[in-house]
């Protein structure tokens, strides 16, 4: 191990600040117990900056807005609404250029106000130090505090940089942002950690933005700025790029389709067309005509839609959005990364185990909620000698305090530890009001780390009582008595042995075991002499109830639950287990983690179901290499350790609640409630959203397609256009609008969620699904040439026949709208009219289309005539044969690719 001196030479070196001894770090630093001079502090501010993170350089405005325009199908919109302008239509290229313009707002406000992480990591930074310089202690700027500086901690204080401990008493500090440990860490200068240490094991450390919850200390300065562990993922959220969401990459591949398909298309045909020798002005109208058919001029307004009111659902499911494209994600979800602390547990310790000398008891409930009983079941009239005295030593030995808010939900103030054991009295039924009223305390000795245990002083009728609790390997071997039935016997060697060996299984189950012991007529100084063991008390930060049914929800999708957490392995592992997560897979730690290669790494994906004692780098490589195996990622998370990995991941979750500002604001999607279920809620949405979208491009395409053909075989055949320009803006318009944007928002079907997720390799488009696209269009090409043929050969005039063709057009879109909103089930299997937007958008077009034929100044506009009975028969009749041909092709999807049809059916 290369120590601080040989480090000089190489200032990049990765320092081990908690390898070294206190002297090497001093030395290292050039730093001194009397703290640095004005001069020195000088050098180094010029050296290594103030001590604040560094903003990232923001996006010009202009820059973003102008970047919306890089997107394909809004540059062929604007193409096609320029050329409606020029050929006179200006209506519909204003109706075009409010679609471009709603789009392209949208997504200007959502980048402009995304970046907000950094931000709310420089509100973590504490806005004033107390340090030592030139012997005198003084307050300072924390930003202007350099490496070297003598840092003096007390309760209650914001850690201003990461140093190095040179003092400590009683210090206890909250680094569950930092590390996801849901109790305060024990801290001592005298700790020695091992150089590949994780960030929770380093206990002779403390870092930026975490607080001091109990004691105090003095350290020494050793990184600050972006070289802390807060600057480190300050850094790698500015590096970090959000991914493009599967629809995105879907519909953007769309619209390059369709646009090298237009173009090459409208090549051909005017090519032919110029050659026969037909006008150039004709020539142009039609490319202009087949451009607009192929361009679904509403795709960006019905995506949006979809996504704007699927969000709205969402809220009421305690689940907010804050990107509107990653809404999808999770329905595509395949693997979700979860913190532990907070997420699936209630980030509240509970009692769950208590031991005495002679009984074993059970105790329910979770969280601070007393809502709860000590199992086998106890009264506090009838409760056994030992149960009772270790309860009421437990609430006297205490500083916490049990409440409830404005909410009516129960809180503590204090210590979790010492709130665990309130929450047992009252599940126990002790009036703890009433039981420190009677036991006034009248001395204390604080928790130490060096004798790891609190020793309390109280009144009883006229004599002293002493009750103690800490670690069962410090008082248990003090004790002398022990308490049973028969009342207080002496302590053998066996029994003592046995009860720490019942402590150590307890702690082997994860739980955080506490001895509690009791004296009798002495003082504070004495009470440690021949102590009354009274039992011991297992706790734990528990499960959610709700999340265990949720992992077996996401299970039953076909999702991966897998915990990801700073927390200890043993911790970890029976979180885990309790939840359903950890069953025949592996733990592996970030010790183990950093020694793999990412060869290794990627050959253990499959098998790893829970990641313990994590550090913020590792869960940012995990989410990378189930990203880079084709897994699309959810990552949720509280803490500002979880906010790189948010970023990173598909789709980042953070807890409303509980969460961190910086968590929020670098994830996606925020669950309002911190309830894990909330997110299964979510995915179902997600899938719902994304299926209700690619019915709506499958439905639109096949209309496309279908005009796209029509009109480039009549040209082919040197055939008058079948449609007028208009009249080919209009069909858009209508099967489009109203009825396209109904199919986005049609009812789930009560299978989504049994489904497996979408292979995020496949594209918005299975073969199942394109058989019924192209059939669709083909059998929609087909019945409308031979309309418009048989028109025209029985002597019709030309403004006839298109004008029977566009009625027959757009009502064979009415009745393949049914038969689409399931791909693979028969159209009958389930209600065909559920939509009830579908129906009133139908029955809307279908007024708006009796207008253009009976109302004779639309009938000039859009060279229409009134149809007789015998018309609109052969229309309709023609135009209902599209649903048996439908019918048809779902037959043969079920038959010969039947995971594909049921894949895509939602």
């Amino acid at each position: 191990m290369k120590t601080p001196g040989e480090n000089r030479a190489d200032e990049n070196a990765k320092k081990r600040w908690h390898a070294y001894s206190i002297e090497k770090v001093l030395e290292y630093l050039d730093a001194g117990a009397s703290g640095l001079s004005a001069g020195a502090v000088r050098s180094r501010l010029l050296k290594h900056g103030h001590n604040r993170l560094a903003a990232r350089v923001q996006s010009n405005a202009w820059r973003l807005l102008l970047s919306q325009f890089q997107n394909v199908l809004i540059l062929i919109l604007l193409a096609a609404a320029a050329l409606s302008g020029m050929l006179g239509h200006g209506i519909e290229a204003g109706a075009i250029a409010v679609i471009i313009l709603f789009a392209v707002l949208l997504g200007f406000l959502q980048e402009f106000r995304a970046e907000k992480a950094l931000e709310a990591l420089g509100e973590l930074a504490a806005p004033a130090a107390k340090v030592v310089r030139d012997g005198k202690e003084m307050e300072i700027p924390a930003a202007e505090i350099v490496p070297g500086d003598i840092c003096m901690l007390t309760t209650g204080d914001r850690v201003p940089a990461d140093a190095r401990l040179l003092e400590a008493v009683n210090l206890r500090v909250e680094e569950s942002s930092l590390t996801g440990e849901s109790v305060a860490s024990e801290k001592s200068e005298k700790f020695s950690t091992a150089e590949d240490a994780s960030l929770g094991d380093r206990r002779n450390m403390v870092f930026a933005g975490t607080s001091v919850s109990y004691g105090r200390g003095k350290a020494v300065v050793v990184e600050t700025g972006m070289k802390t562990e807060l600057g480190k993922i300050a850094g790698m959220l500015q590096t970090i790029e959000s991914e493009k969401t599967p629809l995105q990459k879907n519909l953007d591949k769309v619209g390059k389709t369709l646009a090298r398909a237009a173009i090459a298309i409208v090549l051909v045909i005017v090519a032919l067309g110029f050659f026969r020798g037909q006008p150039l002005l004709e020539l142009f109208m039609f490319g202009i005509a087949l451009a607009v058919a192929v361009v679904p001029e509403a795709l960006p307004a019905v995506v949006t839609i979809s996504l704007a009111l699927g969000v709205q659902r969402m809220v009421k499911r305690h689940a907010l959005m804050r990107r509107l494209p990653a809404v999808e994600t999770l329905g595509s979800t395949t693997i979700i990364c979860s913190d532990k602390t907070g997420t699936l547990t209630k980030d509240e310790m509970t009692v769950r185990k208590v031991l005495t000398a002679e009984a074993a008891y059970r105790v329910s409930g979770t969280g601070y909620d007393p809502d709860g009983e000590i199992l086998p079941e106890q009264s506090a009239e009838q409760m056994p000698a030992p149960l009772h005295e270790l309860i009421i030593a437990g609430v006297l030995c205490n500083d916490a305090r049990l409440f409830t808010d404005e909410h009516n939900d129960w809180q503590i103030s204090g210590d979790p530890t010492e709130g665990a054991l309130l929450t047992m009295a009252r599940k126990a039924g002790i009036d703890i009001d009433k039981q420190r009223e009677r036991y006034p305390r009248i001395d204390e000795k604080p928790f130490e780390s060096e004798t790891k245990r609190m020793i309390t002083l109280h009144e009883d009728n006229g004599s002293k009582k002493a009750c103690i609790k800490g670690a069962p390997e410090a008082i248990i071997p003090d004790c002398s008595y022990v308490q049973t039935d028969a009342g207080v016997v002496a302590l053998d060697d066996s029994t003592l042995d046995r009860l720490l060996e019942q402590a150590r299984t307890m702690a082997g189950e994860a739980l955080r075991v506490l001895a509690v012991s009791a004296n009798t007529d002495c003082t504070v100084a004495e009470a440690e002499q021949k102590t009354v063991f009274l039992g011991l008390v297992g706790m734990i930060d528990p499960p959610r109830v709700e999340a265990g049914q949720a992992v077996k929800t996401c299970k039953d999708a076909g999702i991966r639950p897998v915990m990801i957490t700073g927390d200890h392995p043993v911790t970890a592992q029976a979180i885990a287990r309790e939840l359903g997560i950890l069953s025949d897979g592996t733990v592996v730690t970030g010790a183990q983690l950093q020694s793999m290669s990412d060869k290794e790494l990627n050959q253990s994906l499959d098998s790893i179901q829970v990641y313990a004692r994590v550090a913020p780098e590792h869960k940012l490589r995990i989410v990378t290499a189930l990203q880079k195996r084709g897994h699309v990622v959810a990552m949720t998370g509280d803490g500002v350790n979880d906010a790189p990995a948010l970023k990173k991941a598909d789709i980042g979750v953070s807890m409303g609640i509980t969460g961190t500002q910086v968590a929020r604001d670098a994830s996606a999607m925020v669950i309002t409630d911190d309830n894990f279920a909330s997110i299964v809620s979510a995915i179902e949405e997600g899938r719902g959203i994304y299926e209700n979208i690619r019915k709506y491009v499958a439905f639109m395409l096949s209309l496309n397609i279908g005009e796209l053909i029509l009109l480039a075989v009549t040209a082919m055949l040197g055939m008058q256009l079948p449609l007028g320009t208009l009249q080919i803006l209009y069909v858009n318009f209508a099967v489009e609008g109203l009825p396209a944007m109904a199919m986005a928002v049609d009812p789930v079907s009560s299978r989504l969620m049994k489904k497996r997720p979408r292979d995020p390799a496949q594209g918005i488009f299975s073969q199942a699904l394109l058989n019924i696209i192209i059939i669709g269009a083909l059998w929609s090409t087909l019945i409308n040439f031979l309309l418009y043929k048989w028109q025209l050969a029985i002597g019709a005039p030309l403004e006839h026949a298109q004008a029977v063709t566009f009625i027959s057009l757009i009502m064979i879109q009415f009745f393949k709208a049914y038969s689409f909103r399931s791909k693979d089930l028969f159209i009958l299997a389930e209600n065909p009219f559920k939509n009830k937007w579908l129906n009133l958008s139908i029955l809307v077009e279908i007024a708006l289309l009796g207008l253009l034929l009976y109302v004779p100044f639309l009938q000039n506009v859009f060279s229409t005539f009134g149809f007789n009975f015998r018309e609109w028969f052969y229309i309709c009749i023609t135009a209902a044969s599209i649903i048996p041909v439908i019918e048809i092709a779902k037959w043969i999807n079920r038959r010969f690719l039947p995971e594909q049809a049921e894949q895509s059916d939602a």
